[in-house]
């Protein structure tokens, strides 16, 4: 089976990072509002800006949680497959 990692811009220029199995299927969720009250119900419309296919649940689960974790500066190097800046937007300023 295949999984899906991907990140949507919302209407107010935030990103929500979720997991799948039906890209296709998810994405016409999140369009809808089927779960009202949900992060990008509120926030529509929504479009997708990145994703990335997985065989293993497990990397896919833990791709998605760290993602959830990183700045929104992180994430947009990701979109913009800015891979040189991922380490440098890593390290915290003390």
């Amino acid at each position: 089976m295949i999984y899906y990692v991907y990140i949507l811009l919302c209407a107010d220029k935030t990103y929500y990072t979720g997991i799948t199995n039906n890209l296709t299927r998810r994405l016409k969720e999140h369009e809808s509002g089927k779960y009202f009250n949900s992060y990008t119900s509120n926030r529509l419309p929504i479009s997708l800006a990145y994703y990335a296919t997985f065989t293993n649940v497990e990397v896919a689960i833990s791709t998605e949680k760290q993602i959830k974790k990183w700045s929104k500066a992180k994430k947009e190097a990701l979109i913009n497959n800015e891979f040189e800046k991922l380490p440098n937007l890593a390290k915290k300023i003390f």
